[in-house]
């Protein structure tokens, strides 16, 4: 088992060059508060004085040290060209590649000069390690790794947060689960105030992979021992409690050798705690940390080799996603034209290898517009929005011109109904530009391999890009004009014979014709007290038998004008009423009907005429003109024709108060009607011509234009010039997968029984 620290040394060597921190190795972690003999503890362990001292805060770099176990008969770590042959022991420094160090005060100073180089002299702290090499033939296989002493108030010219950058340092290296904490304390501060304790327990609550050592036992007061702390009725330890004595700061002065303070440790040790001296001093220390990290190391190999095998694969697959230095710019240029324009085919297709699983995109995203988005939208256009029963007989009413017809003109329906129809170009021209957004966006989405293309030649991303949007801008007009035509279409003939509106307008038909029934010439209305003749065309009975045949033959297309009738009402009532009230029982004309409610005829008479417009007062103050007074004597019945022309008023007030409220339901169901089979078109034709004069179009063109516009042997050198950073993450990706291999070399070589 003893193979094993070795091995981690070597594993660690590996990623020191890549300066890669991915791979948590077993290792062991030394903190402590300032001054409290974490360095003199190292120090014991090396058996030599190497470490930079001084007042205040000496260590302000991490020290990554591995103590090697070398043999004057081993010839694994001895070499010729170098010179340590025959040495007892020596020093290599990371960051000096090769050169040897014989000499440790050559190594502190070349401590303190790296330390310097990266942290400054003004006492600040640098996170990177430095990382330290010692062959011996007197230590023993070890991995430590020397964290700045936990300080809490800043001298001189240190940060304001030197306490927490010193915390966030330390916390980074134990809180690798791999790691051994040895927390140092010294014996002269109460145990229950130790800082490293309290950080170890919150990396590590369980305690399983904590050591602590007690430093300067003999500096505690007099009549005071550590016997309680040693043996862990304070705070206990899982891993244990180590006592050790350390070199004073006079001895360090005196030059006393690490050998001599061993031997005065062994001695105060066997003195002064005779019962556990065996189990305290620097060299159980050092064999209890070898034991520590071979079992830990053998614990945690095999998820390390896991590990390695994972990380191997991943940045294989990162270098191969950042591909291989161009030779053939030309054909490595059409190879990526083409690569986009499968890809951006298959992602409109949905055929694409890598199917996007957190968003809709591509053709679904089309389809989604398609049938939600733009069928929700046609859908929720009511077929009268924006159109009242007011403006229907309004509409009417205009499109009648001058002539008080009793009939709707077509035109006005063909006016209704197109209005409507125009609110449904809006929407359509909508979904043609959220298309057109998406497929602008399908450029960003089309596909893993081509996104890795584009971001290693970004020149030719930016022009694939404009090729792209210039395509889809140049569809753009030809897309929004076929779809207003779709509707131009609608809005230039009015098919009232279109099979699914036919049935409406016979509905229609035999609604106005089963009003023939109502009121006929037998009605008292029209009784006569003598015999009746023939109906002459100058009767009522006559002109109203007329207007019913009219309107029978033609109700099919046309609607009922009740608001007509009941305008030209309002003008003969204001005239007719004071000529009734002067002479209600007129003999003249004994066949005129009586609207005022006589017994004969009370069932038929309204009480008062029905009218949708907005009330007329019906006093004014002011008085008619000449002119306006003759045409009230004329329509008023004035002349000779008066007991015709009010029998046909009166007539007409009955005809509206029937028919008013229904004609107007059946504008409106006809205009329903239409209304939804123009929808129902819209909304099938408009995605078909984006369809085809868009998508399929840019599908279909795309590689040709791309060719025409990319593939210039001019252009290719400036086109595939890699962008700086995919050129310095190649370099990194490829230094690491080289480490990763080595160290997966490296652990395939430990056999099972190293480990035992």
């Amino acid at each position: 088992m003893e193979a094993l620290i070795p091995v981690i040394n070597k594993l660690q060597d590996v990623f020191n060059t890549v300066g890669a921190d991915a791979i948590q190795l077993p290792q062991i972690i030394v903190l402590g508060t300032q001054s409290s003999g974490k360095s003199s503890v190292i120090e014991s362990l090396v058996g030599r004085s190497f470490l930079p001292r001084g007042p205040g805060i000496v260590t302000r770099r991490p020290l990554v040290l591995q103590l090697v176990y070398s043999p004057k008969d081993s010839k694994e770590h001895r070499s010729a060209e170098e010179g340590t042959i025959n040495l007892e022991e020596w020093g290599k420094f990371l960051h000096t590649k090769d050169k040897v160090y014989t000499d440790f005060e050559a190594i502190r100073q070349e401590i303190e000069r790296e330390t310097d180089r990266m942290a400054g002299s003004n006492k600040g702290i640098c996170p990177e390690p430095i990382s330290l090499k010692i062959y011996s033939t007197t230590v023993v296989n070890l991995t430590l790794v020397d964290l700045p002493g936990i300080t809490k108030i800043p001298i001189g010219d240190q940060p304001e947060d030197i306490e927490n950058q010193i915390r966030n340092l330390i916390i980074k290296y134990i809180s690798n689960p791999n790691s051994i904490i040895l927390a140092v304390t010294a014996a002269n501060t109460d145990m229950a105030t130790s800082e490293a304790i309290k950080m170890a327990k919150e990396v590590d609550t369980d305690g399983r992979r904590t050591l602590a050592v007690v430093t300067k036992l003999d500096l505690m007061d007099a009549g005071t021992d550590a016997i309680d702390i040693l043996c862990g009725r304070v705070i206990p330890v899982k891993l244990g409690i180590i006592g050790v004595v350390n070199r004073s700061q006079q001895d360090i002065i005196d030059k006393k050798t690490i050998s001599d303070a061993l031997k005065d440790e062994a001695t105060y040790l066997q003195r002064k705690y005779p019962t556990i001296a065996t189990r305290n001093g620097t060299p159980y220390l050092a064999k209890t940390l070898n034991r520590l990290l071979m079992h830990h190391i053998r614990d945690c190999l095999p998820e390390l080799k896991v590990r390695v095998n994972v990380m191997i694969s991943q940045f294989q697959s990162l270098l191969n996603s950042y591909g291989d230095d161009v030779s053939d710019k030309s054909q490595t240029l059409l190879q990526i034209i083409t690569k986009f324009a499968s890809a951006y085919c298959s992602t409109i297709e949905g055929t694409a290898r890598n199917i996007e699983t957190t968003e809709l995109c591509g053709g679904a995203r089309i389809c989604y517009i398609f049938h939600e988005t733009f069928g929700r939208t046609l859908d929720s256009i009511h077929p009268l929005v924006g159109l009242t029963r007011m403006d229907i007989l309004t509409a009417i009413r205009n499109a009648t011109g001058p002539r008080p017809a009793l009939f709707v003109p077509e035109v006005s329906f063909e006016l209704l109904v197109k209005r409507q129809i125009r609110r449904l170009e809006d929407p359509s021209l909508r979904c043609v530009e959220l298309v057109h957004e998406e497929m602008q966006r399908i450029v960003q989405h089309c596909g893993t391999e081509v996104q890795q293309e584009m971001l290693r030649f970004p020149r030719l991303h930016q022009r694939i890009v404009d090729v792209v949007t210039q395509l889809l801008r140049t569809r753009l007009p030809a897309t929004n004009s076929m779809v207003e035509n779709l509707v131009a279409i609608e809005l230039a003939y009015i098919n009232t014979k279109h099979p699914d509106f036919h049935r409406e307008a016979a509905l229609v038909s035999g609604l106005l014709k089963s009003t023939d029934g109502l009121i006929d010439e037998n009605s008292p209305i029209f009784r006569q007290k003598t015999p009746r003749a023939t109906p002459s065309p100058g009767t009522v009975g006559a002109f109203y038998n007329l207007f019913l045949q009219q309107m029978g033959e033609r109700g099919s297309t046309l609607v009922f004008l009740a608001n007509v009738v009941d305008s030209y009402n309002q003008h003969v009532a204001a005239i007719t009423d004071g000529h009734e009230n002067k002479s209600p029982n007129n003999s003249d004309s004994p066949a005129t009907p009586q609207m005022n409610g006589t017994p004969e005829n009370k069932v038929l008479t309204p009480q008062k005429p029905v009218n949708l417009l907005p009330e007329v007062p019906s006093q004014t103050s002011r008085k008619l003109s000449d002119r306006e007074q003759h045409d009230c004597d004329v329509i008023g019945g004035r002349s000779e024709n008066t007991t015709v022309l009010n029998a046909y008023s009166k007539t007409n007030d009955v005809i509206t108060m029937m028919h008013l409220n229904q004609m107007g339901d059946l504008v409106e169901r006809l205009i329903k009607s239409y209304f939804y089979i123009v929808r129902k078109s819209i909304q099938d034709s408009v995605p078909k011509a984006v369809m085809h004069f868009l998508v399929n179009y840019v599908k279909d063109n795309l590689q040709s234009e791309l060719v025409t516009h990319l593939y210039k042997s001019d252009q290719a050198e400036s086109l595939l010039n890699e962008s700086e950073h995919i050129a310095q993450r190649r370099k990194e990706a490829a230094d690491m997968l080289k480490a990763l291999q080595r160290a997966g070399q490296i652990i395939s070589e430990i056999r099972e029984t190293h480990m035992w």
